[in-house]
């Protein structure tokens, strides 16, 4: 199927204003908002990507702390070839270290790095491409705390309009597309379900991981992700303290304070141009405080509850 005909496709399903983001509408695609832009790439990542048993594909919503698991992944992976000097993390965003599927990887799986086996994506557990589903690749996903992650889309979202001298949607008109599930890859509650109900029926292939817990405790998840991707620590690399050195590493206040993430661009050239420092604002638990008013806090956690309900998980 051409890029034409997706189109065509695209232009048939539901539709919604989205929030200003490139002045593009969202639409309905399998039971997920998107821009079209997003929606191409998945429906040709769905008929495309070929995917590899050695794959290790690391999935989430939007800003619930993929920078960061991106960073922390490829570090593990790339730790026998890599120290904390010389990793390409200090001098490129880690979205570059990390191919996206639904964009650098849509239209063909064969160019990738074969030394790299990390992808990533945005595209709920129910749009993967089969062979992402069916072949025995690894899937990490993670969620966040849904204030903390609206209240961070928002602002990621305002402050690249803003870099396009685009005026951003009042966070009160966001928060109310946010809680009717509009937002990119949205409902975000659906989006988080997907890949909690698959990580109960598959746990030897999905790792579910909460962005708070990991935060609480990197060291010991940085450990249970490289168990869990086939890259196990040994006790020696312990000793010598290299969990300690990746988690310093790919910290917050490392990462945001590097060079290329203060001043570097991604994608330069076309309409998705992004400077690398919105990536980084504050990576905080608990930040929506300063923003949510109670009632607004409130709404979201009754809608969490009613979503989650019945399903084992909390956030």
């Amino acid at each position: 199927m051409k890029m034409a005909s997706f189109k065509e496709i695209i232009s048939t399903l539901p539709r919604r204003e989205g929030w200003k983001d490139s002045n593009n509408d969202f639409f309905l695609y399998q039971g997920f908002w998107c821009s079209s832009f997003f929606i191409e790439g998945v429906m040709s990542a769905q008929q495309n990507f070929q995917s590899q048993p050695s794959d290790i594909v690391i999935c989430s919503a939007p800003k619930t702390g993929t920078t960061w698991l991106k960073s922390l992944t490829f570090a593990i992976v790339t730790r026998t070839t890599f120290d904390d000097s010389t990793s390409p993390l200090l001098t490129n965003l880690s979205h570059d270290c990390v191919p996206f599927l639904e964009v650098d990887l849509a239209q063909s799986s064969t160019n990738r790095d074969p030394k790299n086996p990390l992808l990533a994506t945005h595209v709920p557990y129910s749009s993967l491409p089969r062979s992402i589903i069916d072949s025995s690749c690894k899937i990490v996903y993670i969620c966040r705390n849904p204030k903390d992650s609206f209240v961070s889309l928002y602002h990621f979202i305002a402050r690249r309009l803003v870099f396009k001298d685009m005026k951003p949607l009042a966070l009160e008109e966001a928060f109310e597309l946010y809680c009717q599930g509009v937002s990119s890859y949205g409902p975000y509650w659906d989006h988080v379900l997907g890949f909690w109900k698959a990580n109960l029926d598959r746990p030897d292939k999905i790792l579910f991981l909460k962005y708070e817990e990991m935060m609480e405790n990197t060291a010991v998840y940085v450990k249970k992700l490289a168990d869990f991707i086939g890259y196990p620590f040994s006790s020696e690399e312990i000793k010598k303290g290299l969990v300690e050195k990746i988690v310093s590493m790919c910290s917050f206040e490392n990462l945001s304070n590097l060079e290329v993430n203060k001043s570097g661009k991604r994608r330069e050239g076309t309409p998705g141009v992004i400077e690398n420092k919105i990536y980084f604002r504050k990576g905080k638990v608990g930040d929506w405080e300063n923003y949510l008013t109670p009632e607004m806090a409130a709404r979201l956690d009754s809608i969490t509850l009613q979503k989650l309900n019945g399903s084992g998980l909390t956030l």
